[in-house]
């Protein structure tokens, strides 16, 4: 069994991004446990130094560590991260659980709209020593008004490429080579993409796409 934690960057009640990753939640195939990260408007402050170990945060060290993999989906404030999902990284950095964890992304905006908050993210999960498989993370702009009154994303899109998400995450912790084109991008012969990596890997690269006047 794979246990994935997914983690939004959102603290608003039904926001997007929570919206996409309570779908991934309930898309996720058999082999495959996902829980939904809820603790993150309640972590205190990080500071340096302290010898305190909080009772949220050691519940967040823990489901980390039980994680076979992480999943993130967060959106962009101020051209960065979330101060709240920067507080929780700082808590994970510090404490060395994200050090070899293999980690990835999922954006549900389109291209140059959280651009700084993918590059700050992956910056910090590599400080961290996280293993981010690229192969794995995908973009698929989404309108609110695919979600419905579930709190779950209705867009057939999505559904078809949290599949492949989930399955490129299987041949990455397992260390194997993954498929040269995802069958998601099949679905359509309207919208352009971009072809993955091979590999997974820290280095810079822009990440399949499908266009959207999301805003």
């Amino acid at each position: 069994m794979t246990r994935v934690l997914l983690i939004s960057g959102s603290t608003r009640d039904g926001a997007l991004h929570t919206a996409a990753l309570r779908t991934a939640a309930r898309y996720a195939p058999p082999g495959i446990t996902t829980t939904l990260f809820d603790g993150l408007r309640h972590l205190p402050a990080f500071i340096p130094g302290d010898p305190e170990n909080p009772e949220a945060v050691a519940a967040l060290r823990q489901q980390v560590v039980q994680a076979d993999a992480l999943l993130f989906c967060t959106p962009e404030y101020a051209g960065s991260l979330p101060g709240s999902l920067k507080n929780l990284l700082d808590w994970l950095v510090d404490g060395g659980e994200l050090t070899g964890k293999p980690a990835a992304w999922l954006s549900v905006v389109g291209p140059e709209r959280d651009d700084g908050a993918r590059v700050s993210l992956e910056s910090v999960l590599e400080h961290g020593g996280a293993r981010l498989l690229r192969p794995a993370c995908i973009r698929i702009p989404l309108e609110m008004s695919a979600v419905d009154g579930d709190g779950l994303v209705t867009d057939d899109r999505l559904h078809v490429a949290l599949q492949d998400m989930v399955q490129a995450l299987i041949r990455g912790l397992a260390g194997a080579e993954p498929r040269p084109q995802p069958s998601w991008q099949a679905h359509s012969s309207v919208y352009p993409v971009i072809q993955r990596q091979s590999s997974p890997t820290f280095r810079s690269g822009a990440p399949r796409s499908w266009p959207s006047d999301f805003s």
